[in-house]
């Protein structure tokens, strides 16, 4: 089974998945593999590895830490081209649809295209939306991009219909990382009832609360990442994996 079956069976099984983000720029080796492995423990489906930046020196060998202390799917989610590593379950294959950038569009995908083939890793096809969060976020200004306005519900649903008839496998709606606001839920709704592959929504949900409303508004999965870098107690990524398991009794 691929990791793309893997997560559609997670979706089908729990209701929703749960993944946690680890940037290799927030914290140390050590501090990112505790997590990691807390996230196991607790319940999370999936660690998704990469940030806007890469401050980090070797990320394949970062990768590689990470893979070897835990059992659950690692994924990369690049920020650029140098986030590549076979050591990897998976990379989602980006697109920012939401763009009007030819080089988010398609320039760095034909650059990285050739590479994660010579290492036969498997590439999940993404679109990438940026939605309005209330503050210029690192992914909006790295990707020299503008967000779609987050009242506009017609146009997410169109970029996110548009994308599945690409023949894209996942949606992703990102407010981004430390986003004042998080993608509304009626626009998550709306996406979801016009496109049949899975949504994704990250960006700015702090709380398992917030996690609940995005899967009941339609979401198949829920990422955090910022929440979970700092002083990161016992039990805090159970509360939202219990939270975003709906089909699972808590």
């Amino acid at each position: 089974m691929n990791t793309l079956d893997t997560l559609l069976e997670i979706r089908e099984k729990k209701g929703a998945g749960y993944i946690v983000l680890i940037d290799p720029d927030k914290q140390s080796v050590e501090q990112s593999i505790a997590i990691a492995q807390q996230a196991e423990k607790e319940g999370a489906d999936v660690i998704f590895i990469g940030g806007s930046l890469l401050l980090f020196s070797v990320f394949d060998d970062f990768v590689t830490q990470i893979k070897s202390h835990v059992s659950i799917p690692v994924v990369i989610f690049p920020g650029g081209t140098n986030q590549i590593s076979q050591h990897a379950d998976a990379i989602l294959f980006m697109s920012i649809i939401s763009s009007r950038n030819p080089d988010v569009l398609m320039g760095k995908q034909i650059l990285a295209a050739p590479v994660i083939k010579m290492l036969g890793l498997e590439a999940i096809s993404t679109a990438y939306m940026l939605i309005e969060s209330g503050k210029m976020t690192s992914a909006e200004f790295m990707s020299d991009t503008r967000p779609i306005p987050r009242d506009k519900y017609d146009i997410a649903v169109a970029h996110a219909l548009a994308a599945e008839y690409m023949g894209m496998k996942l949606i992703y709606l990102e407010a981004g990382s430390g986003a004042i606001h998080t993608v509304p839920n009626e626009m998550i709704h709306q996406v979801t009832n016009y496109v049949s592959i899975p949504v994704i929504v990250g960006g700015g949900i702090t709380s398992p609360e917030l996690a609940r409303e995005k899967v009941a508004a339609g979401a198949s999965f829920i990422v955090t990442g910022n929440v979970l870098e700092n002083k990161l107690e016992q039990g805090r990524i159970r509360q939202f994996a219990m939270a975003v398991h709906h089909k699972i009794e808590t």
